[in-house]
């Protein structure tokens, strides 16, 4: 199966993530299961399949954290040399010549993307329009609102 890109900060939050459903939720919602056990009837016993349920998803989440953090191909850019070229994982500040709005956008994995911190994943029209591109690029991104153009002005290994 092919590496999937992710930052050193989406792995720590998938790690840590992890670690909670490991030792927090998986406990409490085996104790869930056990004081709903003592009440009796099965069939007939909501809190007993709502653990259950819970527990489901919990082991179900684990197993998706540990896929992705096996296929994972982390990449610190604070370790790459700054060259101005947009690259996965760079802040990438733009400017649209038409508006003069300006907007700063971070590349990340597709997990990690988050429009309201200016995450954007790098499946994204936006971000695959500016991989490989150079500081003073102007970029066309098509998205399926219509076209834009945006200059890149800064690219920032942080």
């Amino acid at each position: 199966m092919q590496k999937t890109p992710m930052t050193v900060l989406g792995a720590e939050m998938l790690r840590d993530e992890l670690q909670r459903l490991k030792t927090v939720d998986r406990p409490r919602i085996t104790a869930a299961i056990a004081e709903a056990r003592a009440h009796g009837d099965l069939k007939e016993n909501a809190e007993y399949h709502a653990a259950r349920e819970q527990q489901s998803f919990n082991e179900g989440r684990i197993l998706d954290i540990e896929s992705k953090l096996s296929f994972a191909q982390i990449i610190d850019v604070t370790q790459i040399a700054n060259t101005g070229r947009v690259i996965f994982g760079v802040i990438v500040v733009l400017i649209n010549p038409e508006t003069g709005k300006k907007v700063r956008y971070q590349i990340v994995g597709e997990d990690e993307a988050n429009v309201e911190k200016n995450k954007i994943s790098v499946t994204s029209p936006i971000a695959r329009a500016l991989i490989g591109k150079y500081v003073d690029d102007v970029v066309e991104v098509r998205t399926p609102e219509g076209s834009a153009s945006y200059e890149i002005l800064e690219v920032i290994h942080e």
